[in-house]
């Protein structure tokens, strides 16, 4: 479903820094892997990258089916749209719409409207915990329910890959731990598949297996304790 071959990115020109050098990876459908790192180590850069965000310098990006070097501007925002989920940190929910109205804009975006739209908001209000809330306004929901709310959106278009960046960074330990099950249960169920870039360990035993990303690229950090059934 994605696969990154020698992908390297480089900032400040021919003698600029090398951010990314030589990254590989590939990941299938339903599976769920954290990238772990130093901060600089350009965990960002690769979402960035993967998303079509930016371009790499050198490599090949391929995302279901689409090598990412050879689609323009546009139609790298259509994949986008179609293909992936975002999660962040800062939650980006916008606090003039409701619950219900956020959880629905990938949909919109893609076209879908009126009762499909309104029944894929409605299941996935209910996947993440929050199936009474779709009328609330954001400003009365707690900080882990905001992240619920991040999920459902970033999952309601049945995106083939969900990139989180540090998203429980704003959450007390409680409501992180409720968020990484949530969202490890929920890309299981949907079956895409799932990025996590983290910085804390605890969080990157949620998934399958831990990948480490370093000057000499990505190495597999071993499979985590819930993907062997301890």
């Amino acid at each position: 479903m994605l696969r990154l071959t020698g992908v390297t990115k480089t900032y400040g020109g021919t003698h600029g820094r090398a951010v990314l050098s030589g990254v590989d990876l590939e990941l299938r459908g339903g599976e769920y892997v954290a990238v772990m790192g130093e901060s600089g180590s350009g965990k960002s850069t690769l979402l960035n990258l993967i998303a079509g965000l930016d371009r790499a310098d050198r490599g090949r990006i391929v995302l279901d089916g689409n090598d990412l070097a050879a689609l323009d501007d546009d139609a790298l925002t259509a994949l986008r749209r179609r293909a992936i989920g975002f999660v962040f940190q800062a939650f980006h929910i916008l606090p003039y719409l409701t619950v219900a109205q956020n959880v629905a804009l990938p949909l919109a975006l893609l076209g879908i409207k009126g009762a499909e739209a309104d029944a894929r908001v409605r299941d996935m209000l209910v996947g993440v915990g929050l199936g009474d809330r779709g009328d609330a306004m954001p400003r009365e929901l707690s900080g882990g329910e905001l992240q619920r709310v991040a999920i459902a959106r970033a999952l309601v278009h049945r995106p083939r890959l969900v990139l989180a960046d540090e998203p429980t960074g704003n959450l007390d330990p409680e409501s992180a731990d409720q968020v990484l099950e949530l969202l490890r249960t929920q890309i299981r169920a949907t079956g895409a598949a799932g990025i996590l870039v983290t910085h804390s360990r605890r969080a990157a035993s949620t998934a399958d297996r831990i990948l480490m990303l370093t000057s000499a690229g990505l190495r597999n950090a071993g499979m985590t304790q819930e993907a062997l059934g301890e």
